[in-house]
């Protein structure tokens, strides 16, 4: 089954508009999407959940966080309404609090890392032999443990972590 993306702009925070490519919409008024490439190169929360209106609602470190919280917030309001009428309704923390069930948070809420971490959730093979090169000595839990909190590894959703992880493993010989 495939999914169908939709077009969508995202409003920056001096009202610069970016066409994104691949939105899902979840709902009426609610999209989720990969934040380009180019944008935000320090945040290592790659997935953002979008109103129609072009705002940011929430970011989370994967797709399958982001996919979740857009679900639990879909029933709590109308979001085809517009942005003015919304956030006379909308009561902040209950949807915070509904997000944070699912391991998503407010706009940079993720904290920021030195350098570039755009390519936080996507990786390559030369990643892997990267990573294996520097397990030198490690067992397959270290990995794991090493790999849990570093880009490229933490954007991931779990079975492309799980399949990282077991490659990693695999060309370090670890056991």
């Amino acid at each position: 089954m495939s999914i169908d993306t939709v077009p969508y702009t995202m409003r920056g925070k001096q009202g610069a508009a970016y066409e994104v490519e691949g939105a899902i919409q979840i709902a009426p008024g609610l999209v989720v999407f990969r934040v380009p490439g180019d944008l935000d190169l320090n945040n290592p929360a790659r997935w953002n959940i979008g109103h129609h209106s072009g705002y940011v609602i929430a970011e989370a470190m994967t797709r399958q966080f982001i996919v979740a919280g857009a679900q639990a917030i879909a029933p709590l309001y109308d979001w085809t309404r517009n942005v003015d009428f919304l956030s006379e309704e909308i009561d902040a923390d209950k949807v915070l609090a509904t997000l944070g069930k699912h391991d998503c948070g407010a706009v940079h809420s993720h904290g920021y890392l030195r350098g570039d971490v755009s390519r936080n959730g996507t990786y390559t093979d030369a990643d892997i032999e990267k990573a294996a090169a520097e397990s030198d000595g490690m067992n397959a839990l270290d990995i794991l443990l090493a790999m849990s909190n570093t880009v490229p590894w933490s954007g991931l959703d779990t079975d492309d972590f799980n399949e990282a992880h077991d490659r990693i493993v695999t060309a370090a010989g670890a056991a």
